[in-house]
C-alpha cells in the first residue's frame, strides 16, 4: 500500500512555532495530526491515500511531533523516515530552531514551563531538549530558524514554501443584494451600484433581472459605467493577492444596488467572468434575485 502523495512531518524545538506552522499548514489545505503517539506514526505512514476521485485524495498529510509526543525518540524518528525515503514515499522533515535566550523570553512570556524542566529554569529543559533532538535536526531537510521571526512572519514563510497550486488560495465569493434588504454580514467588500441608472423605472425592464441581454445593455449604457467597473475590477485584482499573501481563508466581494436584482446582478456577473479570465475561481450567488419588484423600495426615479 502506498502513503499519502506528501506528508510532511514538522518538530523541532518546544516554544520554536510548531502550533503556527500546524494551524498554517491547515488554512492551507493540509490535512493535520498533532502529536500523534510514535507507536501509531508507522501505521499511518502506511495507510493508503485516499481512492481516486475523492476530495481529499490531493490533500497532503503533515504530521506534528515534538518532546511531548508519546514515546517521542528522535533516532527511532530519522530511521524511519529514511526508511520511508529510500522506499520512494514522499516523506520530508521540516524542523523548527530558535535561540536559546529567545525560547527564554517567550516562556517567561506565556508563563509556561518548559516540558523538559518542570521544577528548574527554562534553560536547563532548553539545553536538554537541543541535545535530544540533535539526531532529527542533523537529518531534517528544511529548517526555519524562528528567532527573529513573528507568528505572522512564520506563517508567511510556510505559506511560502508550502502553499503549492491550488493550496491557500481563499474562498472567493462574489455576491449580489440589495440596500433595501439589509447588506449581506458576510462581505468583506461592499461596492455600491446604484450610482447607474436604475432598469427598474423602465417598464419594459421592470420584470427582468440583470442576467437579461436588455437589462445589461441599459445598464452598461450608462456614461460612468465603463471606467468605473473596470476601475472595481483592476481594484481587486490587485487587492486579492494581498489577501492570500495575508493568509485570508474566504473573500466575498459583495456589490449591492436598491433592490438586489438589476444593477447589481449585471456588474456582479461581469466582475466574476473578469477574475475567472484572471485564474481566480469565484462562486457567484445572486442573494435578492427571485424577489418581487417593489417600486416603494426603489425610492423616486432618477431625473433625466
Amino acid at each position: 500500500m502506498t502513503a499519502p502523495r506528501r506528508i510532511l512531518l514538522v518538530t523541532g524545538m518546544s516554544g520554536a512555532g510548531k502550533s503556527t506552522v500546524l494551524r498554517t499548514l491547515e488554512d492551507l489545505g493540509w490535512e493535520v495530526v498533532d502529536n500523534l503517539p510514535l507507536s501509531l506514526l508507522d501505521g499511518l505512514l502506511e495507510i493508503a491515500p485516499p481512492s481516486e476521485g475523492d476530495a481529499a485524495a490531493d490533500r497532503p498529510l503533515a504530521i506534528g511531533m515534538g518532546i511531548r509526543t508519546r514515546d517521542f525518540d528522535p533516532e527511532r524518528i530519522a530511521a524511519m523516515v529514511q526508511a520511508r525515503v529510500e522506499a520512494g514515499q514522499q516523506v520530508s522533515l521540516l524542523y523548527l530552531d530558535c535561540g536559546g535566550t529567545e525560547l527564554e523570553r517567550r516562556y517567561s512570556e506565556t508563563r509556561r514551563r518548559h516540558p523538559l524542566a518542570q521544577d528548574r529554569p527554562a534553560s536547563d529543559g532548553i539545553i536538554r531538549e537541543r541535545e535530544l533532538l540533535e539526531p532529527i535536526k542533523r537529518w531534517a531537510g528544511r529548517l526555519i530558524d524562528t528567532t527573529t521571526l513573528s507568528a505572522n512572519a512564520l506563517a508567511q514563510e510556510v505559506r511560502d514554501l508550502f502553499g503549492g497550486k491550488g493550496l491557500g488560495e481563499p474562498t472567493l465569493s462574489v455576491l449580489s443584494f440589495g440596500f433595501a434588504r439589509g447588506l449581506p454580514r458576510s462581505a468583506d467588500l461592499v461596492f455600491d451600484m446604484r450610482y447607474l441608472r436604475n432598469p427598474h423605472w423602465v417598464p419594459s425592464l421592470r420584470p427582468g433581472t440583470g442576467l437579461d441581454a436588455d437589462v445589461a445593455d441599459y445598464v452598461r449604457a450608462d456614461p460612468a459605467y465603463a471606467e468605473s467597473v473596470a476601475e472595481i475590477e483592476n481594484l481587486l485584482l490587485m487587492l486579492l493577492p494581498r489577501y492570500r499573501a495575508e493568509g485570508k481563508s474566504y473573500v466575498t466581494v459583495a456589490f449591492g444596488c436598491t433592490g438586489g436584482r438589476h444593477r447589481s446582478v449585471h456588474v456582479a456577473a461581469r466582475v466574476a467572468a473578469r477574475l475567472r479570465d484572471e485564474g481566480f475561481s469565484p462562486t457567484v450567488q445572486h442573494r435578492d434575485l427571485g424577489t418581487a419588484p417593489q417600486d416603494s423600495l426603489e425610492g423616486a426615479p432618477a431625473k433625466t
